[in-house]
C-alpha cells in the first residue's frame, strides 16, 4: 500500500504520504455518520479534515470547513476517487499556484451521481452476485472454507480499487476523471453482471443434475427448468415487479422442497 501514497519525483506536495494513508482510512468511516440530510456530506469532511488541517491556517480552516457540511452521495468505493481529486484541488487553491478550472463542490456535484452508478452496477450488481456464485459452487461442493472464499475475494477487489482510487485521484486532480474513461470501467461493469449471470445459472444447472443423479432421477427432467426461467423472463420483460417475481420463486422451491420426496416418488414410479 504504501508504494501508493509516495510522493511523484519531481513534485512538490504540501500533503505527505503519512496524511493521505490517514485521510485513507478515515474513508473507511465515510458512512459512520451518513443521515438524511447531507447523507456522506459529514463523513466526506470528516476523512478530509487531517489534510485540510494541513493546507490552511487555524483562521481559515472554519470559513473552508462550512463549504463540506452540505450534501454529498456517492458509491462509498468511489469516493476515494472523489476525496483524492478534492485534496488535490484543495491544494492547488491553498498555494494560489494554480486555479482550478471548476470550483471544488461543482466538481464533487457533477462526479457522484455517475460514479455512483458505475459503482452500483459493477460492485452490487456484478462483482458481489459473481463472488457469491463461486462461493456457493464450492459449497455445494462440500468445501468448508466456501464463507472465507467469499469474504476473501469479494473485500481485495474493493481495497484495492479504494487505495488506488485514491492515489489517482490526489495525483491528477480533476484529470482523473479521464481514468474512469480510459480503462472503460461502465463496459467493465456489465461485463462483470454477464459474467456473474453465467456462473450463477451454471451453479442452478449444477444442483439441478447433481439433485436428479443423486435420486437416480433421468437428466432430461433438469430441462424442465428450462420452462418457469422463460416464462419469468417473458413476465419480467412486462413490466411485472423483479422483487414480486423473487417472492414468487423462492415461494416456489420452498413448497417444492416440503413435498420433493412425495415427486421424486411419483415420478420414480
Amino acid at each position: 500500500m504504501y508504494g501508493l501514497f509516495i510522493d511523484v519525483v519531481g513534485v512538490e506536495m504540501k500533503i505527505s504520504w503519512q496524511t493521505r494513508l490517514h485521510i485513507w482510512f478515515r474513508l473507511l468511516l465515510l458512512q459512520a455518520s451518513w443521515n438524511f440530510e447531507t447523507l456522506q456530506g459529514l463523513g466526506f469532511f470528516y476523512a478530509l479534515l487531517p489534510g485540510m488541517r494541513k493546507l490552511y491556517s487555524k483562521e481559515k480552516l472554519p470559513e473552508v470547513s462550512l463549504k463540506y457540511t452540505g450534501y454529498f452521495n456517492t458509491h462509498v468505493y468511489f469516493a476515494p476517487l472523489v476525496a483524492g481529486a478534492v485534496l488535490k484541488l484543495e491544494e492547488e487553491r491553498s498555494s494560489g499556484t494554480t486555479a482550478a478550472e471548476v470550483e471544488i463542490d461543482d466538481f464533487k456535484q457533477m462526479v457522484a451521481a455517475p460514479y455512483a452508478a458505475i459503482g452500483d452496477a459493477f460492485f452490487w450488481g456484478g462483482l458481489r452476485p459473481l463472488v457469491a456464485g463461486i462461493s456457493l459452487f464450492l459449497a455445494v461442493k462440500g468445501i468448508l472454507w466456501a464463507p472465507l472464499v467469499f469474504v476473501l475475494l469479494y473485500n481485495i477487489v474493493p481495497i484495492w480499487f479504494r487505495t488506488a482510487f485514491f492515489s489517482r485521484g490526489y495525483h491528477q486532480g480533476l484529470k482523473s476523471v479521464e481514468f474512469i474513461q480510459r480503462h472503460k470501467l461502465p463496459d467493465l461493469a456489465i461485463h462483470t453482471k454477464e459474467a456473474a449471470v453465467v456462473v450463477l445459472g451454471g451453479l442452478s444447472a449444477f444442483m439441478v443434475f447433481s439433485q436428479l443423479t443423486q435420486h437416480q432421477l433421468p437428466g432430461w427432467l433438469g430441462m424442465l427448468t428450462l420452462i418457469p426461467m422463460v416464462m419469468l423472463s417473458l413476465v419480467a420483460r412486462k413490466g411485472f415487479s423483479t422483487l414480486l417475481l423473487v417472492i414468487i420463486t423462492v415461494s416456489s422451491i420452498f413448497l417444492i422442497g416440503l413435498f420433493w420426496a412425495d415427486v421424486v416418488h411419483l415420478i420414480a414410479s
